[in-house]
């Protein structure tokens, strides 16, 4: 049996997918988000980096939400389809802590828009995100937690994400 190859995008959509869970529970039974791989593409470590990044973006969903309405005012969050918002969710997170690259972090936005959302999602949320990034540009990375959480294993796992 070949080796299990975990890639950057692999952990990218699972993250995503784990995100929509928390969305679309309002982040009720955190403790149980299907983190499964069943095409076995993610060791275990990549499955809690996933994890990690799902939690992550949870936690600071209100200020991304609250950067869309300033930039895309006609197209809150609420407005947006589910995998759209997970996905500037999940991008923003990745910007805005400086764990990757901006480009890239659109660029793989751009890409999990292409195969999980609507014909028009990849054009929306690249206009979304090149706006999100330059008004980032000159920030300093944000705490991965938001103050209060009270969620001992969050916080445990966004400080192991933060070292990595």
């Amino acid at each position: 049996m070949m080796p299990t190859m975990t890639t950057r995008r692999a952990i990218r959509e699972l993250a995503l997918q784990a995100l929509y869970q928390l969305d679309a529970r309002g982040g009720e039974a955190e403790g149980a988000i299907d983190i499964a791989d069943p095409a076995g593409r993610i060791d275990a470590d990549g499955r809690a980096e996933a994890e990690a990044l799902a939690r992550g973006a949870y936690a600071v969903r209100q200020r991304a939400d609250d950067i869309v309405r300033e930039l895309a005012p006609t197209w809150p969050a609420t407005r947006q389809p589910a995998v759209d918002r997970a996905l500037i969710r999940l991008a923003y997170y990745e910007m805005a802590t400086h764990t990757t690259p901006a480009k890239i972090a659109i660029n793989e936005a751009i890409e999990l828009a292409k195969a999980f959302s609507t014909e028009k999602s990849p054009a929306f949320v690249n206009g979304v995100l090149d706006k999100m990034m330059r008004k980032l540009a000159d920030q300093p990375a944000i705490e991965t937690t938001e103050p209060g959480t009270g969620d001992a294993w969050l916080d445990d796992a966004l400080e192991n994400h933060r070292k990595e």
